[in-house]
């Protein structure tokens, strides 16, 4: 497939993403709790196929889907996003047992999924986390905290990564599946800047076995790392998605205001602001496809692609929301208003799954190594 454009059906069902997005997703985003799960609105997207659609679609297939969601509704991108995240490893590394029990809930929007690698200590260098497996008989214990996972506490099970030798670094961490039913295991959400359910999950001798591992046991970060090469592309296209919907926005709102005796859009200022928006806005969107692209192939440079697509659509998502928020004045400051909503989602993509720096830290590592 060409990498710089879509074909008519992917552009089809793109506007038909959006338009579900606006009609039956948002109602119920609006009804829900700012920083709890939505169970409702994982539920539509379990029933619309589009949660089911992440297991089975390639890499462009997904970034398609965050940045048209997240053009409409925000609430039901990062949902479907999350469930993705939470799930992915068990869907590309789960036993059959493991496959069978929890991805048919977690595609029809019953069970919640949580990714649980950041620690208080351990965020942006994930390979130095220390949630501790303790060899217990046939199996572990696992003590410690994790903290600002997505969908915590309230997801039905997570991925977590864990310590199982001490010292090695990267090559001494274990994922397991962990239902959120086990001794043990206690959390508590965070109020945070974005409206995401974020919280904090609490490991008190928490009980794991051999048929709760996921992948082979030491080998857990090359499940995390794979996980993330496939979802930093489409953090970008999140990022995509709400720049648009900024863009969409200011472009409306210029050539309607009145200002100065004409419109906004005559002022030079406002207009060039705007081209300039617009193309950062489709440089970032390029970048993300080629990388999923490229996922999609196979090919031998996904992470430095991965992480470029990521660090270049957040930093741009972020400065096209500020540009949209400053030509709109103080009315996008109002609680309700689109941009105040953006503004406040658009800070975390830069942080998440990898920060801005960190994204510039693979890049330039995987430059140097070729």
């Amino acid at each position: 497939m060409p990498v710089f454009s879509l074909d008519p059906a992917q552009t089809a069902w793109c506007t038909e993403l959006r338009a579900l997005a606006a009609e039956r997703l948002r109602p119920l985003a609006e009804k829900g709790e700012p920083g709890r799960v939505n169970r409702p609105l994982v539920a539509a997207l379990g029933e619309l196929g589009l949660i089911g659609r992440l297991f089975g679609a390639g890499a462009l297939d997904l970034c398609l889907m965050r940045e048209s969601l997240a053009q409409a509704c925000t609430e039901a991108e990062t949902a479907l996003a999350l469930q993705g995240l939470g799930a992915h490893p068990v869907a590309a590394s789960g036993t059959p047992e493991q496959r069978a029990r929890w991805l048919p809930e977690v595609t029809a929007g019953r069970a919640v999924a949580a990714f649980a690698l950041s620690e208080p200590d351990a965020g942006s260098d994930a390979a130095a986390l220390a949630l501790e497996a303790a060899p217990v008989g046939d199996g572990w214990r696992l003590t410690g905290e994790k903290r600002w996972i997505s969908n915590a506490p309230e997801a039905d099970f997570s991925t977590v990564f864990a310590r199982t030798t001490p010292g090695a670094g990267a090559r001494g961490v274990t994922a397991f599946l962990v239902p959120a039913d086990r001794p043990g295991l206690t959390g508590t959400p965070l109020d945070m800047l974005s409206p995401h359910p974020i919280g904090a999950l609490h490991f008190d001798a928490v009980p794991v076995t051999r048929a709760d591992v996921l992948g082979e046991v030491d080998r857990g970060f090359r499940v995390a790392m794979t996980t993330l090469n496939l979802f930093r592309p489409s953090v970008g296209a999140f990022a995509v998605g709400m720049a648009q919907a900024a863009l969409d926005a200011t472009l409306a709102h210029t050539a309607g205001r009145a200002a100065f005796g004409g419109v906004l859009k005559d002022l030079q200022a406002v207009s060039h602001q705007v081209a300039e928006m617009a193309t950062r806005t489709e440089a970032a969107r390029l970048l993300v496809y080629a990388a999923a692209a490229a996922y999609d192939a196979g090919a031998p440079d996904v992470p430095k692609r991965a992480a470029m697509a990521k660090l270049l659509a957040t930093e741009t998502a972020q400065y096209v929301v500020d540009a949209a928020v400053q030509l709109h004045g103080a009315r996008a400051l109002q609680r309700g208003h689109l941009l105040e909503h953006l503004y406040r989602e658009v800070r975390a993509p830069r942080i998440y799954e990898g920060a801005t720096e960190v994204q510039r830290t693979i890049i330039a590592k995987e430059l140097y190594a070729r």
